[in-house]
């Protein structure tokens, strides 16, 4: 289908200049004759602050001054796109204001239940001040609730695509294109109940490739505050390198390991259909960018580096005679996925099962209490996992610097370290 699907992350749309330069790069579009399906995350750090609102994350004094500081933000942004406080928009703002203080006193119990019906209004809020300053600017466009489109199993904070149900609802979404672009959420989706879901962190890349995918469309854009794909990211390297073409193999790989530009799931369906994905800067929309595509190697050829920081490394042992077999390893990953906690990296010997996992006190506990009941379990809190694919071992050394090395893995392509932070 002949239309762009852009993606505009948290940082594109933090600040009323910030929209300002958003909605100047989607009218020039527009004013082309263009088409768009604009997907758009929450605003800036919102989904931080949402995440503590979830009930019991917080005591309640606490939750409360998150959530008048969270209106006020938004509403400082509106105040300066939007004047007139009898504009409609305020209306709209206060409704849903008024849902999430309600979804933030009313829990099940359910902790990632509880966390999707919250940290969802993160993009309920920014998409509905995005599509009216849109319309404000001259770009006709419908707000489109994406949780009418995209399906999902009933899995909370990782919820997977039902693709045979949400590909249903194709005809719908190419019908309501006819009316011109649309302004819908990231990250968010629902489960066949209706239910509200997430698809994990950074959710929205993987939206878009989603939308893309069933609107078989020519081309995928993600907004960036960065000029591309970079080799590293900069608050670790000063000097480093944008990737001109990387292939989709590459991509799925460097997202797989963390890598913050993209979403994990996120170029799957778009090899699956060959389209390719664009990364470029909102800061810089005319320089070219980056390019994820059918091709053979990275341009240029250099190693590509991963921090992830604030990592638990957790042992777990069993506490009668028997080995880390099938049946405990079987028992642990049932463990995991009932809780919702993903792995980062996972080794095991005789006795002992390891794995690198991010730091969330709320689902570590439970997953000790969980786990607690077959196996002993150790933890080491505050590491950081390093990884360096097409890596050299001088590389390596330069890494660790002396750092203790609590776990190393190593492939043909990829190192893997965990290490003191």
């Amino acid at each position: 289908m002949d239309v762009e699907v852009f993606k505009f992350g948290g940082a594109s749309v933090n600040s009323a200049q910030a929209v300002q330069n958003m909605a100047s790069i989607v009218k020039r579009y527009h004013d082309a004759g263009r088409k768009m399906v604009i997907v758009v995350s929450a605003m800036g750090k919102t989904t931080n602050a949402l995440e503590q609102l979830v009930p019991n994350a917080k005591p309640e004094d606490e939750q409360e001054i998150v959530y008048k500081n969270l209106v006020e933000y938004h509403l400082q942004i509106v105040r300066h796109l939007f004047p007139n406080p009898a504009d409609l928009l305020y209306d709209k703002l206060r409704v849903l204001f008024a849902d999430l203080e309600k979804s933030r006193r009313s829990g099940s119990g359910a902790y990632n239940y509880d966390y999707d019906q919250v940290v969802s209004f993160g993009e309920l809020l920014s998409t509905t001040i995005i599509s009216a300053y849109l319309k404000q600017c001259g770009v006709e466009n419908q707000w489109v609730d994406v949780r009418k489109i995209i399906v999902t199993d009933g899995m909370n904070r990782c919820a997977q695509v039902d693709w045979r149900r949400t590909m249903e609802n194709r005809e719908l979404l190419e019908q309501t294109l006819k009316g011109g672009s649309i302004v819908t959420q990231g990250f968010i989706a629902a489960s066949k109940e209706g239910d509200t879901t997430t698809l994990g962190r950074e959710g929205s890349d993987y939206t878009a490739a989603v939308l893309s995918y069933m609107l078989d469309v020519k081309r995928m854009t993600i907004w960036k505050d960065v000029p591309g794909f970079l080799n590293a990211d900069p608050k670790y390297f000063p000097d480093t390198v944008k990737i001109e073409e990387m292939p989709y193999h590459e991509a799925i790989e460097q997202a797989y390991y963390g890598a913050s530009v993209i979403h994990p799931k996120t170029i799957k369906p778009l090899q699956n259909k060959q389209i390719p994905l664009y990364i470029k800067s909102f800061i810089n929309p005319e320089a070219e960018g980056s390019t994820v595509g059918p091709y053979e190697v990275i341009k240029p050829q250099i190693p590509l580096y991963i921090f992830k920081e604030n990592q638990v490394l957790m042992s777990i042992m069993p506490k009668d005679f028997s080995f880390i077999a099938e049946e405990n390893l079987q028992k642990i990953f049932s463990i995991l996925s009932q809780v919702g906690v993903s792995v980062n990296l996972m080794q095991n010997s005789a006795l002992s099962f390891s794995i690198c996992i991010d730091y969330n006190k709320i689902l570590i506990d439970q997953l000790i209490e969980r786990l607690s009941a077959d196996f002993k379990v150790r933890y080491n809190r505050e590491m950081e996992l390093v990884t360096v694919r097409h890596y050299t071992r001088e590389i390596i050394d330069s890494i660790v610097a002396g750092r203790k090395v609590f776990l190393e893995q190593r492939s043909r392509d990829t190192a893997q370290l965990v290490v003191e932070n």
